[in-house]
């Protein structure tokens, strides 16, 4: 393992200065790596022409999936090259079924730290970037495997930061997370679309096609819903006519069951245990609608084309929320923004009732009925 003093020194090795975190041209293969913030093209070139690009978001399956307009961006500026992803074992399979990567590195910290990257095997990357957040922290653990060109935000308080030719882009916490990364890449020449968000189909058969799928779990207790209400929204689904199934995470299953329990759903519609990834996801692009909180299977539907209804509480849908399409509605209460994973269901979230959950749930299964 690597100790912070000594990813501090060979970010500087790499290109950051350990304080100001600026960019420092350095010699690669007989030339300079580019100026900071400058045509990503001025990286050095790997064995037989194929760069090793390294990229890091060691997070979960939504902040995965809100980072494909990104991650696409990054195939298309390195269409011949081999592009790792480093992020959690677990979500190596929906890694590759972006469709963006060539391999996943298995990288993981508590939370959602920075993990350290000292088993990357071979020679440096020859272009590493920081998808992971705008702290030292995941800029230091790339710059650690000094790779020839390092693409990060802006440390705090460079003075050359900012927009234009030649500057590193900083950090706005008021950005939408997919617009945010599409952002960072253009200030190094790589385009990309924030509403390119679209999956493959996947070819695993789906458990229940056709049904509203209703995943009331979520990675903190702050952005989940109360149990009861969800099954209250069950209740009046298949009061009209639709079959519901709920699943949850691996470690939901006591949520999952204490929902159906209240819901009346028979066994065939509780699905326990954390499905795989390929199951789940053909779940969500066959399902007829997905209602959920802001979690994993709600950014899914959004790459799958599936309706949905997400539920917000102590983020808003204008940092996280769908793309604006009549397919995807976002029910939120404005107020103060709350801690996303916090250890109680949010405030703003809990204004939230069931009829008007239920409500935008049929006027999305029912469109004609609504609009009579």
């Amino acid at each position: 393992m690597i100790d912070p003093p000594e990813r501090r020194r060979r970010a500087a090795e790499a290109g950051f200065g350990a304080e100001a975190g600026r960019w420092r041209p350095r010699e690669v293969h007989g030339r300079a790596a580019g100026a900071r913030g400058g045509p990503v093209e001025a990286a050095a070139t790997g064995p037989y022409g194929r760069r090793r690009v390294l990229v890091l978001r060691a997070l979960g399956l939504g902040d995965l999936l809100a980072g494909v307009p990104a991650l696409r961006g990054i195939r298309r500026a390195f269409p011949g090259d081999h592009i790792v992803l480093a992020l959690p074992r677990a979500l190596a399979e929906a890694a590759l079924a972006t469709a963006t990567v060539d391999g996943v590195l298995p990288a993981q910290a508590p939370g959602r730290g920075v993990p350290t990257l000292d088993h990357w095997s071979g020679p440096p990357p020859d272009v590493a970037v920081d998808l992971h957040g705008n702290g030292p922290e995941s800029r230091d653990a790339l710059a650690a495997l000094r790779p020839r060109r390092l693409l990060a935000f802006a440390a705090a308080g460079d003075p050359l930061a900012g927009p234009g030719p030649g500057r590193p882009p900083v950090w706005r916490p008021d950005e939408h997370e997919r617009e945010r990364w599409c952002r960072f890449l253009g200030a190094y020449g790589i385009a990309a679309d924030p509403d390119d968000v679209r999956l493959p189909p996947p070819t695993a058969p789906s458990p229940a096609p056709g049904a509203v799928l209703v995943h009331p779990g979520a990675e903190s207790a702050s952005r989940r819903w109360p149990a009861g209400r969800y099954a209250d929204v069950v209740r009046r689904l298949r009061a009209a006519g639709h079959r519901v199934v709920v699943s949850g995470g691996p470690a939901e299953d006591a949520l999952v069951l204490d929902l159906a329990a209240r819901a009346g759903l028979p066994a065939r519609d509780v699905l326990c245990g954390g499905l795989p990834f390929d199951e789940l996801s053909a779940l969500v692009a066959h399902a007829a609608l997905v209602v959920s909180g802001d979690t994993g299977p709600a950014h899914l539907a959004v790459a799958h084309g599936t309706p949905s209804v997400t539920l917000f509480g102590p983020v808003s849908p204008r940092l996280w929320g769908p793309p604006r399409s009549p397919r995807h509605v976002a029910l939120w209460k404005p107020g103060p923004p709350g801690d996303p994973h916090g250890d109680a269901p949010d405030p703003q979230l809990l204004r939230i009732r069931a009829d008007e959950v239920a409500g935008a749930a049929v006027g999305l299964l029912n469109p004609a009925r609504t609009t009579t």
